[in-house]
């Protein structure tokens, strides 16, 4: 669908994670109603989120051992007082005062908070009906995290056989019945919380825009219950895993070590995996971004064990297979292309082909004359533009380092006058055709890498931290309002 079904709007990045909270990472509290609040009085339309799935090893919601749940993190222990399921010393006493997100601490603790306020459960109609309409996966999933705690939540890949193997281990699921309730519940108050936020977006005029990474991690309930529909060995080891070539930022390429799909299976089966992965995320947001969508018109496939990227090679998807039948069973999905990367005719074409909107990093934009992330080289408005991104500098760093051509492009093509290098990006995006603009809160408040940087790619730890103390001042809302209402984003 093009352009979203509105026009020239605009957006800011902020992980739900990074928003304020007093329990050591963003939930779905007080605070995400209050950045809601925030969001409406600058006359911003959309609030993109970064994925909202468990985190596991690495700390990345793009590792997730669970494509289609959601991270139990986010769960309001407010929400569980109010409800009786928490007494207020015992929510209290899972505050964290540190101002990053300290996964360790809260591996070592949330789940254990939640099994306090799960025992004080008593079911309920909402609660049944959940579980109903969502056992496709939730049974899996909730088995899987059962196996994963009796296993002191090492892979799946060295259980012991009868785990190991998903039909052997569904054999065995009336061993862990009390255990999978306890994640399913898990999950009920998850989605239940959300779908509040969602509501209360749509009521303050706000949409949401959500991620949808292009793989899902080895360790995942995702490959132990489909491991036909993944490239794997007999013993269920990757044959090959996904990541990037080499390039002038990376010479040894980016090794994600996620394993690849099989496509010939998954295309003789309908796509339906994609079909319902796509069709649980839609009911989450939406718009809905699909990440590295250039892996769908060819995937760089590199052999298991390499130590490096050098080694792989591309291969062939059936992109276009997979999106008409998307299209024809989610005719009325609004979906945006993460198409950036090693880009090559094939990636074109199936952007084409979709009629999705396309990326426009505006930090690429300055290394030749003429680059397509320019706003003057855009050919259409159906595209979204950014100052950068959860993977780039904060642009204030991007600019601070400008130097050389890079830095004389920037002076001719951006108009700084008498405002910082960042405010002048934000006008950049802003003043261009494109259809929507979104700008990571880290540009509107002008912090460094130092103080917002999300993630630095092919760096394995330290990521994912960031967050704010306080929602932003009106003053910062007024200048985002001003702006809005200076090119005309709030149409």
């Amino acid at each position: 669908m093009d352009n979203f079904g509105f026009t020239k709007k605009s957006g800011i990045l902020m992980a739900v994670s990074s928003l304020p909270s007093p329990y050591g990472i963003g939930t779905f509290g007080e605070p995400c109603y209050r950045w809601i609040d925030f969001l409406a009085s600058c006359k911003t339309k959309c609030w993109q989120v970064l994925p909202l799935n468990p985190t596991a090893y690495g700390d990345s919601p793009y590792q997730s051992p669970a494509v289609n749940a959601g991270n139990p993190y986010f769960i309001d222990p407010d929400a569980l007082v109010e409800e009786g399921l928490l007494t207020r010393a015992e929510a209290d006493g899972a505050r964290h005062r540190g101002g990053k997100v300290d996964y360790g601490w809260l591996f070592e603790t949330r789940v254990d908070l939640l099994r306090k306020a799960y025992r004080r459960f008593r079911g309920g109609a909402w609660y049944t009906r959940f579980c109903t309409q969502n056992a496709a996966w939730l049974n899996d999933y909730a088995l899987f995290m059962a196996l994963k705690c009796a296993h002191d939540y090492r892979p799946w890949s060295t259980w012991e056989d009868e785990y190991k193997y998903y039909d052997r281990a569904k054999e065995q699921e009336r061993r862990f019945a009390k255990e999978m309730a306890f994640w399913r519940w898990v999950q009920y108050v998850f989605f239940r919380e959300w779908s509040k936020v969602q509501a209360y977006a749509h009521r303050k005029g706000v949409q949401i825009i959500g991620d949808m990474p292009i793989y899902v991690a080895y360790d995942s309930v995702d490959v132990w219950s489909n491991t036909s529909l993944f490239l794997l060995d007999e013993e269920l080891a990757p044959t090959c895993v996904a990541g990037c070539p080499p390039d002038g930022f990376s010479p040894d390429g980016q090794l994600w070590g996620n394993p690849i799909y099989n496509w010939q299976r998954m295309q003789d089966d309908g796509f339906g995996w994609w079909i319902e992965r796509i069709r649980l995320n839609l009911r989450l947001y939406d718009i809905l971004r699909i990440d590295h969508f250039r892996g769908f018109a060819g995937y760089y496939s590199i052999p298991y064990g390499d130590a490096t990227a050098r080694g792989g090679h591309w291969e062939y998807c059936p992109g276009k297979a997979l999106f008409s039948a998307v299209g024809e069973a989610l005719p009325d999905a609004r979906i945006i292309a993460e198409d950036l990367g090693f880009i090559t005719p094939e990636v074109r074409e199936l952007l084409d082909f979709c009629g999705y909107p396309g990326m426009k990093v505006l930090q690429f934009a300055f290394f030749d004359d003429d680059s397509e992330y320019l706003p003057r080289m855009y050919t259409t408005d159906n595209c979204v533009v950014y100052t950068g991104s959860h993977d780039s500098d904060c642009t204030r760093t991007f600019c601070r380092n400008l130097s050389g051509d890079v830095l004389a492009r920037f002076v001719r093509e951006c108009r700084v006058g008498r405002q910082s290098r960042t405010a002048a990006l934000i006008d950049m995006a802003f003043g261009s055709i494109a259809n929507l603009a979104v700008i990571p809160l880290q540009d509107w408040l002008e912090l460094d890498n130092e103080d917002g940087r999300m993630n630095t790619p092919s760096v394995p730890y330290g990521n994912w931290t960031w967050r704010v103390r306080r929602l932003p001042s009106k003053r910062v809302a007024d200048r985002i309002k001003a702006k809005t209402k200076q090119f005309g984003r709030n149409k």
